[in-house]
């Protein structure tokens, strides 16, 4: 008996396999965050430095924020620098917690609304971060999972020249780039690309 064959169907079967791959090779949150500025084009390390864990599961504001400013350690102590990174977001958009953790702070600073997390599991003392200026939606005390939402932009208080959110990393009195604390797959994540399937017709 002979088999009739579907006009078209290695086509069809070989654009669902490219589709299904390309896929499975850009890994995702597994949680749904909303969209910001996809910053392409931003240069930023590679996660984890050694000696900071990297725990975390979110950006503090949209997918992949543009980063304004990088960390810039200071030389000494008192030393002038940039003790943070500071992310473009819009005021009113949402601020996540990056990892899981206890929040350690949530009130205001000089004027500025202030939120602070100290990471689950990341040592003694904790790993903590710090996002500012944010109108805190948690209390101290609250334990946050990772990407949950602890506020949101304030419109004014930032020292940038856009609209931004100031994400800080300590342990104890030290500073650190809280970059270090973001995985590979999520600092370059960049928008889904479709591979060419070469020599194959498109399917009709």
């Amino acid at each position: 008996m002979r088999v009739r064959r579907c006009p078209g169907a290695g086509a069809r079967a070989a654009l669902w396999v490219a589709l299904i791959l390309t896929a499975l090779s850009a890994p995702v949150p597994w949680w749904p965050v909303p969209g910001a500025d996809s910053g392409a084009g931003n240069a930023v390390p590679a996660g984890g430095d050694g000696g900071t864990p990297a725990v975390g599961r979110a950006w503090p504001v949209g997918v992949r924020p543009r980063v304004l400013r990088g960390w810039e350690p200071p030389a000494t102590v008192y030393g002038r620098g940039h003790r943070g990174v500071d992310l473009a977001a819009a005021p009113g958009a949402p601020v996540r917690a990056v990892a899981a953790g206890r929040v350690s702070f949530a009130g205001r600073v000089a004027g500025r609304g202030v939120v602070s997390v100290e990471l689950a599991g990341t040592g003694d003392p904790p790993l903590r971060t710090t996002y500012e200026p944010v109108r805190a939606s948690v209390d101290e005390g609250d334990e946050v999972a990772a990407g949950e939402v602890v506020g949101t932009v304030e419109p004014a208080g930032s020292h940038c020249s856009a609209p931004c959110v100031h994400w800080g990393l300590l342990r104890g009195d030290a500073y650190l780039d809280p970059l270090t604390l973001l995985p590979p797959w999520l600092l370059h994540r960049g928008p889904p690309r479709l591979l060419p399937v070469l020599g194959v017709p498109v399917p009709r």
